[in-house]
């Protein structure tokens, strides 16, 4: 293995942006913004930077941008090069093809493991809007400072809802942990995945919360939560280890991702593993994963979604 640490980066703060999605849902919209195929993180959908810049800039509110890594796809190359170009990302991890959202963070977490195994992450994905970046940002920060006192957790950004949204997944919190401060951080009873209008109307009123899918937690306990939930996943990707950072790298890659089945994070990892989890509420932050038209069309308005 080739790959050179940055030295006195570890053991600190690592960011990493999830850019390898294919977008569909919203491909009927994005063609008419920008008259070709491309996935929506790639495209100015709200203002004049894409989603991914977007995503880019509000992680560094928190990272340094030299400590960030960006995933992608490699079929989307025409369309993710100029932006990544335009950012100097120096952390690039290209998938063969897009598998899933576990293998899409399983692979770049194995690299981060071999560039400073003590870090710890916060994983972003790169669809989605707030109305108050800073103030979400504040409370990636209070995240990370709650990794001292509980190391071996997952901890996930809860957005306190608004509505009784039927196409979110939700967080149902269990009894309170302690925390930085004054935080509010508990434990994850379990998740609801797209529950009927009925089920988020109680989850609601039971004080559950929106999955936004952006979590904080040390590199260890992350690949722990991974391959206690998928080990076959965690084995298979493993195998591409002793190639990072060498030529042989996007060969080796190319064929084990060959063999995979796609697999999702949320239900097949997260889901099946919540005693490993912690859930800290956002509130005051009005948030979309941009997942529909009439999503982005509220966004724009300032409506609240």
């Amino acid at each position: 293995m080739r790959l050179i640490s940055d030295g006195g980066a570890a053991p600190g703060r690592w960011a990493m942006i999830l850019a390898g999605g294919d977008g569909m849902r919203l491909r009927s919209f994005t063609r008419r913004i920008t008259g070709d195929e491309r996935p929506k993180q790639f495209c100015p959908v709200i203002g004049g930077r894409t989603l991914l810049d977007q995503t880019w800039r509000r992680a560094a509110m928190a990272v340094p941008a030299d400590r960030t890594l960006v995933v992608v796809t490699r079929k989307h190359e025409r369309f993710y090069q100029p932006i990544l170009a335009d950012l100097r990302a120096r952390h690039v991890v290209v998938q063969p093809e897009n598998r899933g959202t576990a293998a899409g963070i399983l692979y770049p977490l194995l690299r981060l493991a071999a560039l400073a195994p003590a870090a710890s992450v916060a994983v972003f994905p790169s669809d989605h809007h707030f109305s108050d970046e800073a103030r979400f940002m504040a409370h990636v920060n209070t995240a990370f400072d709650a990794l001292e006192m509980h190391p071996q957790r997952v901890l996930l950004l809860g957005i306190a809802p608004d509505t009784h949204e039927t196409e979110y997944g939700w967080i149902e919190p269990g009894d309170f942990l302690s925390g930085p401060g004054q935080s509010g951080l508990y434990e994850v009873r379990r998740f609801w995945e797209k529950p009927e209008p009925a089920l988020a109307e109680m989850l609601r009123d039971r004080g559950c919360y929106w999955n936004s899918f952006v979590m904080v937690a040390c590199v260890p306990a992350l690949l722990g939560v991974i391959r206690s939930a998928t080990p076959d996943l965690y084995d298979e990707l493993s195998g591409i280890g002793p190639a990072l950072g060498t030529p042989s790298e996007a060969a080796v890659a190319q064929a084990v991702y060959r063999g995979l089945a796609p697999a999702d994070f949320s239900r097949e990892i997260l889901s099946a593993r919540p005693r490993q989890l912690g859930v800290l509420p956002v509130g005051g932050v009005v948030w979309s994963d941009l997942g529909s038209p009439d999503r982005v069309r509220m966004a724009m308005a300032g409506v609240r979604l």
